[in-house]
């Protein structure tokens, strides 16, 4: 077959697909929802949640520039206009709520974004297939515990008269210590217990990037004399680059949102000079205080998703002009 053949026909082909598609495009919509009802039945439910949970509550957040009470309702209560946003900007918690947010968020990201990869790296180049999947299955069995019965768990673990923890120290002759009551030990207790929990269930994102990572590239790295390393470095890495990078936007648009039930829980009166983060004084001044402070608690929750969207945005922007890779 020569060249000039070959080329009319991809031409024939292409030209057939662009038919198809513009008589697809022709159909009207209630034309395809009859022939794939289906599908659409299937889609609903996730639509109707998303709608319900998500979007309408975003009705709420108007109350964040009024002066909102139960009895006149959203639209009777007067309007505030930028009070509470300058209230909790001039407050003397502000500084040190924002401190204590993103110091415990980026301690976390640092500290534990790297380690499903590694995990992940480490599982796909283990030959023997039992040990790979009995692995696994021990790593990420802990993400399906509630994170109730973690702290629960690191709570008995550190008591200062029964845990293990203090058992162990008291093997090198000091006294029983309360873990849970420093205010310094919080901030790693909370990560590393996250970190336990999360890395294995995270690690099957990256698995599943590394099984398109075709085998004959790494069946001619051999010939060529390449070590595992060597080919984890420039083969396996390189393939799960971008949904790390998709992953580490996600996580830097939700720098100002940690882990709220956790922290809430991990939470007393002796830890809270790094403990008290945004999410858990918005639940105590709207919810949890004798005289709830709506508007207030939504103005707080509202500037934390201004920003977390600018941050979004710029780290999109940033990935995609240097790592060629975003999430649009």
């Amino acid at each position: 077959m020569t060249t000039t053949e070959t080329d009319a026909r991809s031409s024939v082909r292409s030209a057939a697909h662009k038919r198809t598609r513009v008589a697809k495009s022709r159909v009207g919509l209630g034309l395809r929802i009859r022939r794939n009802w289906q599908l659409y039945a299937m889609l609903a439910l996730p639509l109707i949640w998303l709608a319900v949970f998500a979007y309408w509550p975003m009705y709420g957040v108007i109350i964040a520039f009024k002066d909102y009470n139960v009895v006149s309702g959203i639209w009777g209560s007067p309007w505030a206009g930028m009070k509470y946003f300058e209230r909790f900007v001039e407050s003397y918690q502000f500084w040190k709520l924002i401190k204590n947010t993103i110091y415990l968020h980026v301690y976390e990201l640092v500290a534990t974004f790297p380690l499903p990869i590694l995990l992940a790296l480490f599982l796909n180049t283990v030959r023997k297939k039992w040990f790979s999947r009995s692995a696994q299955l021990i790593t990420y069995a802990p993400h399906f515990i509630s994170t109730v019965v973690v702290v629960g768990l690191v709570v008995v673990l550190t008591n200062p008269n029964t845990g293990v923890a203090n058992k162990f120290i008291g093997l090198f002759g000091f006294g029983p210590v309360d873990i849970m009551g420093d205010a310094g030990m919080f901030r790693h207790i909370y990560v590393w217990s996250g970190a336990w929990q999360t890395m294995g269930f995270a690690a099957i994102i990256y698995l599943a990037a590394l099984t398109s990572v075709p085998p004959e590239l790494h069946e001619a790295a051999i010939v060529d004399g390449a070590s595992r390393l060597r080919r984890m470095w420039h083969i396996d890495l390189p393939a799960i680059v971008p949904v790390a990078v998709i992953l580490l936007i996600l996580n830097i648009g939700s720098i100002l949102s940690v882990g709220f039930e956790k922290v809430l829980l991990m939470q007393n009166n002796l830890n809270l000079d790094t403990a008290e983060v945004i999410d858990t004084y918005v639940y105590k001044i709207g919810l949890a205080s004798a005289v709830p402070q709506f508007s207030y608690a939504t103005a707080i929750g509202l500037f934390r998703s201004v920003i977390g969207l600018v941050l979004l945005v710029l780290a999109n922007t940033f990935a995609r002009r240097f790592a060629k890779s975003s999430l649009w």
